[in-house]
């Protein structure tokens, strides 16, 4: 076996550090009986390394490019091109051009090969970086191949490959290359293969894109291709293009396009038997690889040759079913406000404290419906539940149902009320609309939070791993008695029916949100005017102003006491800490770090409100909500009186303003306590992991976050642990950061993507949800980061979605556009309190709304228009 040359059938998936991911997926086809590769080589990475690995220029110049940002395009193509004219001037070593010369006489010297760039870093499981370096066609001779090994190398620093590299935390210095040296067919047809459907994620359907000569016309975008759907061995749809161009192998070497004659051009590429015999091709790759496929073949005579397989990464991780049977999951994330992937630790945390049956997958959790959809009533149930909140839900709800996916229960099951653990007061005594109760239900957390402060402190060891789910459950006793959910419910019921209503007898939309501004018991909303208070203490001191804007130490709090109004500044921040410093962005993980841990990251929030508002803003903006709150509801009362019936509507609806104002603000309050316990546990968890450091068990505490509960049990308790378990978790999760999470998921892994279906819109209008009233222009802030927000007072939000962290962000705003949300997730809620028009669910906000331009939100119908 040579160093530098190996032939496919010595290769297989362990050495992409030699071949490359193209490399070894082809080693790998090779072995797979039945599967027709056109024979070949690879010239390994320690060819590359060999040529390029002391020549000094190279390396200075791979020191320049890893400095830029992948932004900087101007920068990288600059390098770039100067790092390709150094490695095409750097000559092949002798030794490796003799390899290759005698490996080419044992293939034959005077045939055509395909001579293509292999990565170490390319069609990996976790990153496709296809299409990043060059391939060279029908290439013939000796010298030929060598000088287009070279241009390979080179092809290492494409912008494109090099960009991507960047992007994606690549280190140049680590990436080598292998070339893959291919034997060509020169085919009738070509095309690519997916063994998942590319459009659906369907991993039941095969999707077959074909076109007449090579699969370069189709891969470029030069032709249309003939598209082929394959489901159990069967043709199930095909869309047929005109096709008037094709790729063929030039006489000379090389390629070039020609024209197809026009008796050809809407001509099938294949037949369906044909495309069937390549679908049975696909699932014995895709069997042998262990994933969804992307694959590359060619059509010659009657033989389908394959040419290259790699991992389709773009797909969403389905969640595991329990059985054969069909399932549909939707997605928790939406529900929670909080798309991001979560880790091992925080997932399993999640569940401890939900107690609810839920799949993970892709970092993040799942909840099958499919019981739901089996019967009627389910049907119904869901649809006023998950539906209710989310109109894109609701309609792939819809889609899902009109399909018959899910089998329905036998008739004898249909009465079973179905969605019953589901908060409903449908059937209980009408709550007592007492004010009192939101405050007795939070005394008795806080006395619960400051119990479980006392008692923690005992527990280490095994002992903390047992105490901590047993306090769980006597939290969610007190957090979740029944009274707790009853007056959620009731508020929520409220708030629907006085839309509803007074919408129908007086033609006003959204009137809730007015109605509920600056309700009492909203820990969430308080949390955002509390640090305008905090502003109003540190504003009077320039020097304190001057060194937060300047600071980068997380321990800032300890320098401050030096300056003058230090000490004031410290206690404020100290003081909102005490109270909030549980809380974080994507705080339902509790891996995520708290404000508490990073209080720098409140330093930004603290400026802008300094720079936006003058003393005493946060009473201000209550007390003015309140206000406003009143005096709708005094000309709503007003108005009812004068329609028919009206003495007893006015008088409902007073009753309904009335619940709806004493319990929605404690709607906030449960999740606020259950991150006030995540920060308790997790500290208490930190510590041991400390001693797991100090045995020599972990590298670092953080390691932790990628085990779950019970993992971490029997490690602590074993003080063992394979590290190589923690690094795949740690690759895993940031593959798991790049995927955008379904609403909507089935078994076989079709995404099902609702949509908006309503008329009379102005053109162009962006479609979302309404959630708060009213109409508001100004500019778009498009921030996907709290920490990078710096909004000025009458911005407009747009963002992926807002969990209560980012609530210190709305007193500044004067709109709110998100992409995930529902009538009561938190930044409709808070959006409401602080009389904010706001929109969400609206898909692709972010990538639709450019940072900087001024749009019209219309909270009242729902969209958003780019002006």
């Amino acid at each position: 076996m040579c160093a530098y040359i190996l032939d496919f059938p010595e290769i297989d998936k362990t050495m992409v550090s030699r071949v490359g991911g193209k490399g070894a997926n082809l080693g790998e086809l090779c072995r797979i009986a039945g599967v027709q590769v056109p024979p070949g080589f690879c010239v390994t990475t320690a060819a590359y390394n060999t040529a390029t690995g002391n020549h000094a220029t190279l390396h200075a110049l791979l020191d320049q490019l890893s400095l830029l940002q992948a932004d900087d395009r101007k920068n990288i193509s600059d390098v770039c091109a100067q790092i390709r004219a150094t490695i095409e001037s750097i000559p092949v070593p002798e030794d490796i051009a003799t390899a290759v010369s005698q490996q080419l006489l044992l293939l034959g010297e005077n045939k055509a090969y395909a001579v293509r760039s292999s990565a170490t870093a390319e069609d990996l499981p976790t990153a496709s970086f296809a299409g990043q370096q060059d391939t060279y066609l029908n290439i013939t001779g000796t010298a030929a191949i060598l000088q287009h090994i070279r241009q390979c190398w080179a092809s290492l620093y494409t912008d494109r490959a090099a960009t991507y590299r960047l992007q994606q935390g690549v280190e140049h210095h680590k990436v080598s290359l292998s070339v893959v040296v291919q034997q060509m067919i020169f085919p009738e047809v070509s095309g690519i293969m997916f063994t998942a459907d590319p459009v659906t994620s369907n991993r039941k359907v095969l999707s077959v894109d074909a076109s007449f000569g090579l699969g370069e016309a189709l891969v470029s975008g030069l032709v249309n291709a003939d598209n082929f759907k394959v489901r159990d061995g069967q043709v199930i749809d095909r869309k047929i293009s005109n096709k008037h161009l094709t790729i063929v192998a030039a006489e000379n070497g090389g390629t070039h396009t020609q024209p197809i004659g026009p008796a050809q051009q809407d001509q099938p590429s294949l037949t369906d038997q044909q495309v069937v015999a390549l679908s049975h091709l696909g699932r014995k790759i895709e069997a042998h690889f262990g994933s969804p496929q992307d694959i590359e073949w060619c059509l010659a005579g009657d033989t389908f040759y394959i040419v290259q397989s790699r991992p389709i990464t773009t797909l969403y991780p389905v969640p595991e079913a329990p059985d054969q049977e069909n399932h549909v999951y939707a997605s928790v994330a939406h529900n929670q406000m909080m798309t991001d992937a979560m880790k091992p630790l925080g997932l399993s945390f999640f569940l401890m404290v939900t107690k609810a049956q839920m799949y993970p997958a892709g970092g993040r959790l799942f909840v099958d419906i499919s019981r739901f959809l089996a019967t009627p009533s389910g049907q119904k149930t869901i649809l006023n539940t998950l539906g209710k909140s989310d109109p894109l839900t609701r309609d792939a709800l819809t889609t899902i149902m009109e399909r018959d996916f899910i089998q329905p229960l036998p008739e004898e099951t249909k009465e079973q009320p179905a969605g019953s653990h589901l908060p409903t007061n449908e059937g209980k005594p009408p709550v007592e609309n007492d004010p009192a109760i939101p405050a007795e239900l939070i005394r008795n957390s806080q006395a619960s939070i400051e119990l479980l402060k006392q008692n923690i402190q005992t527990k280490s060891g095994l002992a903390l791993m047992d105490f901590i789910p047993e306090d769980i459950q006597q939290s969610r006793k007190v957090l979740f008695e029944p009274r707790s959910l009853q007056i959620i419910v009731a508020a929520v019921d409220a708030l629907s029916w006085l839309n509803d209503n007074i919408e129908k007898w007086l033609g006003e939309k959204g009137v809730a949100g007015t109605l509920s501004q600056s309700v009492p018991n909203n820990v969430t909303s308080e949390m955002g005017l509390e640090l305008l208070d905090v502003a109003d203490v540190i504003r009077p001191y320039p020097e304190v102003v001057a060194f937060l804007q300047q600071t980068t130490n997380d321990h800032f709090l300890e320098e401050l006491p030096a300056l003058k109004g230090g000490t004031a500044a410290q206690e404020a921040i100290a003081a909102y800490l005490r109270k909030y410093g549980m809380r974080c962005v994507g705080e339902i993980d509790i891996t995520k770090t708290r404000w508490s841990e990073k209080p720098l990251s409140l330093v930004p929030l603290i400026l802008s409100n300094i720079r936006n508002f003058e003393p005493g803003a946060g009473t201000r903006k209550f007390e003015q909500g309140k206000q406003e709150a009143l005096q709708k509801e005094k000309e709503l009362l007003q108005r009812l009186k004068a329609l028919p019936d009206g003495e007893q509507l006015a008088a409902e609806t007073q009753q309904k303003i009335s619940m709806m104002r004493n319990f929605l603000g404690y709607r906030e309050y449960p999740k606020y306590a259950l991150v006030s316990c995540y920060l308790i546990y997790k500290q208490a968890l930190l510590k041991e992991a400390e001693q797991l450091v100090q045995a020599n068990v972990i590298q670092e505490k953080e390691d932790i976050y990628y085990l779950t509960f019970q993992e971490l049990r029997e490690v602590i308790g074993s003080r063992q642990l394979d590290n190589g378990m923690i690094h795949q978790r740690k690759e895993e999760f940031k593959r798991f950061e790049k995927l955008t999470p379904p609403r909507m998921m089935t078994s076989e892994g079709e995404i099902i993507n609702g949509r908006y279906k309503r008329d009379h819109l102005p053109t162009g209008a962006i479609v979302g949800m309404p959630v708060s009233a009213g109409i508001i222009e100004g500019r778009a802030r498009v921030i996907l980061n709290m920490a990078d927000a710096n909004l000025e007072e009458g911005d407009i939000l747009v963002t992926a979605y807002t969990d209560p962290s980012w609530t210190p962000l709305f007193v500044s705003i004067k709109g709110l556009v998100t992409e995930v949300g529902g009538l009561m997730t938190h930044g409709a809620v808070i959006a409401r309190e602080y009389g904010l028009p706001a929109v969400v669910a609206m898909e692709h906000a972010t990538q639709l709304i450019k940072d900087g331009q001024r749009i019209r939100v219309n909270g009242t119908d729902g969209y958003v228009e780019i002006l």
